[in-house]
Formats: structure tokens, sequence, C-alpha cells
């Protein structure tokens, strides 16, 4: 089992915390594949937002972003296409129940391609592969939906981490996604996360790895924007 830390601000853009969930608590659920590590979301609203702000997560998962706001004392929203908990909206990210400029943080962590089984609705973004380029029209009109509902001169942060696989090769997610958000917003600053996932850990996976000349992915990208 991995130790818990003291849950600190991150001073530099390399973060690294060996646990899922901070505290003697969960936030979330360990049980959730694809799950958002809690100090992230923690540590962004601790430096971006204030008591009482609105936080919005328009793809919510195990619910990390609704504990994490009830432990620093923010609103939120939590929406799902495939609610997980009943404290969450179903909506679809691409057209949010919310009016304009009502944010004071959004923070995203979506699908990375199809590597996960989300949902079974027919309308999930999880279930478009990377390769298509459908995939990222389809997060385009994510970012313009946080966008819309963003206040002026505040922040979001949205989380993914780039795509492999051994027939359609490297897809560089993370670069795509960067270029489509400064399309909308000003770039605040890039972080990257090491990533504690127990797959990374296994003897066979690391031995695939180097037979197959590819590599694990050991990190996540975690962009920070600002809306003008």
């Amino acid at each position: 089992m991995l130790k818990k830390l003291p849950l600190t601000l991150q001073s530099t853009t390399l973060w690294d915390y060996p646990s899922q969930h901070y505290g003697s608590k969960m936030q979330g659920s360990q049980f959730y594949q694809g799950a958002t590590p809690s100090y992230i979301i923690w540590n962004l609203l601790t430096r971006y937002t204030r008591d009482n702000d609105l936080i919005v997560d328009p793809m919510c998962g195990s619910g990390t972003t609704i504990d994490v706001c009830c432990d620093l004392k923010r609103r939120v929203s939590g929406y799902d296409i495939a609610p997980f908990r009943k404290d969450m909206i179903k909506a679809d990210a691409r057209n949010l129940p919310l009016d304009k400029d009502q944010a004071d943080f959004v923070f995203v962590d979506p699908p990375y391609s199809d590597h996960l089984q989300y949902s079974q609705e027919e309308e999930c973004i999880g279930r478009i592969k990377a390769e298509d380029p459908l995939y990222f029209e389809e997060m385009e009109k994510v970012i313009k939906e946080i966008h819309r509902i963003l206040k002026p001169r505040r922040y979001m942060g949205l989380y993914i981490c780039d795509s492999y696989k051994k027939k359609s090769g490297f897809v560089p997610i993370g670069f795509k996604m960067f270029e489509i958000l400064c399309r909308y917003f000003k770039p605040i600053d890039i972080i990257a996360v090491t990533r504690h996932n127990k797959s990374l850990q296994k003897s066979q996976w690391k031995k695939a790895a180097l037979e197959g000349n590819f590599y694990l992915r050991g990190f996540n990208y975690l962009f920070i924007m600002k809306k003008e």
C-alpha cells in the first residue's frame, strides 16, 4: 500500500503524490477505473478558488471533485453522461444545463481514447478512439462549453494522458488537446503529474514494453488555462 504524504501545495511543475486519496478518508471511489487523484483537484482549488466559489466538473466520474469541494467549502456542480452517484447531475459535457459565465473554476478529466469503458451511453466520448478525428472534434465541443459557462478572468484545469496501442501506435492527445485549448483560453502553465497506476508496476507490462520497444504512460498532463 502506498504511503500517504502530508497534503501540501505543489510548488513545481512536476507533481508527485504516491496515493490516489489524501487524508484519512477517500475522495471519489477506489473502485472506479480512471478516477482522478484527489490531491490534484485539491491543489487547483486551493490555488485558484475561494470559499463558496462554484466549481463545475462536466465529466465527474466517481465524484472526486464533489468530495474535494466538500472538504474545501466550495459549491459544486458535478455532471456526467452516466452518473456514478446520486449527487451528480446527468448531462452531456457538450451541452451543460448551466447559464453562461456561472462557474468560478472548471476541472475536467476526460476519457483518453477508448482504453476504458466508462458507460453504455452511445454518445459517450469514451467510446471514440483517439486515432479517429471525431474524438478531437467532440472534445473541442466540451472545451467550447467550458468556455461558455466559465466566468471571465477565471481558471480551468484539464487533466489528460497520451495514448499508445500496439496496432495503431502513438497518439499525442496532450499536444492536440493543448492546441484546442489555446483557441479559447490563455495558457497559464503545464504540469506533469506522475502516474502511480498499479499496472505500471506489473512485471509483465514492463517486459512487454521492453520487448515491444514502446513506453508505458508514466505521466499525465495538467493544463491550467484562463478565460480572458
